[in-house]
């Protein structure tokens, strides 16, 4: 008899073992598809609205991979570097490299800070002038503009000297160019007009529309190349010499120097989250967007498509196109954390 009811027993024990596996496997599973389950994080990118699309790409990712993703915050760059520093940020996927190394390393780089990946590969920056005045005098370089002659046609201000459309304060770039209008003699002809970006290169981009000759710096990716034609309505200028802060050589191995460096735009990230967060951190170093899908989601920002939804729904058309590497980033990230 006890025999018998041993062998009767059998079975319910075989299936509630049976049940109690499944139920393990579920979680696990779980927890693999998802390894960021738990965990805050938050990115940041400075208040250009053109930035928001590529951070948004990499906030999804992680949702997806089960972090709880905050609100995104726009300061500067300098305070973006220094709260991910701080772990009051996670990460950032603006990092401009070589741009933005000084504020990097001044942020504690390598210690506290850490750079991943190569998200955006070929950022290209430098100085432009509208086509038609630059074929008619000749006008090929920078320097050209030491000629008060030449630099007057440029001058939308009355001073006599030519202005040049520049850099917005704290980003970077407008170290380079006051660098170089030293180093190439310029200050005596050329202003560097600074303040809000977008205000001043919509002044430049008016004046261009009214025939009037232009001078400007602008980088890639963004949405002016794509109203201001590269080769049809304006030319790249180029420098007598590689004249950099950073002492870097910005010579192409074409031979052209535009006096800036090709950029990669990496993603930043707290050492200590990264070490923690292997899911989150492979993600970093394997996702890549094409430089020209940033600049033609630039393009609907300027043409008027520039609310945050807009750029959300920018978004999601962009991942259900581009699903499958979108999933290939995901799959790398969740075999890093098992």
């Amino acid at each position: 008899m006890r025999l018998l009811k041993a062998l009767l027993t059998l079975p319910i024990l075989t299936t509630a073992l049976l049940a109690g596996c499944s139920e393990s496997a579920d979680t696990a599973t779980a927890t693999n598809d998802k390894p960021g389950t738990g965990v805050s994080v938050k990115s940041f990118h400075s208040p250009i609205a053109e930035e928001k699309f590529q951070t948004l790409i990499i906030n999804r990712a992680l949702e997806e991979l089960g972090y709880d993703t905050q609100p995104i915050l726009e300061v500067e760059y300098n305070a973006g570097y220094t709260a991910i520093a701080q772990n009051d940020i996670q990460w950032g996927a603006v990092s401009w490299d070589p741009l933005h190394n000084d504020m990097f390393k001044n942020s504690g780089g390598g210690d506290t800070i850490i750079k991943l990946g190569q998200y955006i590969s070929g950022a290209a920056q430098g100085y432009l002038m509208d086509k038609a005045t630059a074929e008619k005098y000749n006008i090929d370089t920078i320097d050209d503009l030491k000629d008060p002659k030449l630099a007057k046609l440029f001058d939308a201000t009355g001073d006599g000297k030519a202005d040049l459309t520049g850099c917005q304060p704290g980003w970077g770039c407008e170290g380079v160019i006051n660098h170089q209008l030293d180093a190439f003699g310029l200050r005596d002809t050329v202003n560097h007009v600074q303040g809000s970006y977008a205000a001043i290169i919509s002044d430049t981009i008016a004046r261009y529309k009214a025939g009037e000759p232009i001078v400007y710096y602008t980088w890639t990716p963004y949405w002016v190349s794509g109203v201001l034609v590269p080769e049809k309505d304006v030319v790249w200028l180029q420098v007598p010499r590689s004249e950099h802060p950073l002492g870097t050589d910005t010579q192409l191995p074409n031979g052209d120097n535009y006096g800036f460096n090709v950029n990669s735009e990496r993603i930043v990230v707290n050492k200590a989250f990264a070490d923690a967060n292997p899911a989150a951190k492979k993600l970093f170093e394997v996702a890549k967007l094409n430089i020209n899908a940033v600049s033609a989601q630039n393009k609907l920002i300027s043409e008027g498509e520039n609310t945050a939804t807009d750029i959300e729904r920018h978004t999601t058309n962009w991942i259900a196109k581009n699903r499958e590497l979108f999933d290939s980033w995901l799959e790398a990230a969740r075999n890093a954390a098992m």
